[in-house]
């Protein structure tokens, strides 16, 4: 299981504690995952997923799952996020 946000493709980032005699030792900063379910209006069901604080913010932000979807440009969004946005654009399309 990697730490890794599944709208935004966020992950870890790696750096150095920092003491204060100078000394430095490799560290790992997490994200900040919450597993959620969200739901989607235009397909009338949820999604279990892991995702990060910021992202879930810029999800409320934007209006709901399927608005944050279509107006967030491909290569942001992780192969999750793409496959329920195809399916989004297919049922606003028909509908």
């Amino acid at each position: 299981m990697s730490r890794r946000c599944e709208l935004t493709g966020k992950g870890p980032m790696v750096g150095n504690n920092v003491s204060h005699a100078n000394n430095k030792t490799k560290r790992r900063f997490l994200p900040n995952l919450n597993d959620v379910s969200l739901m989607s209006e235009a397909l009338g069901r949820t999604f279990s997923l892991k995702v990060s604080a910021s992202a879930l913010r810029t999800v409320d932000h934007r209006g709901g799952l399927d608005s944050y979807l279509l107006s967030t440009r491909d290569g942001e969004l992780s192969d999750t996020a793409l496959k329920i946005k195809r399916d989004v654009q297919k049922a606003v399309a028909t509908a």
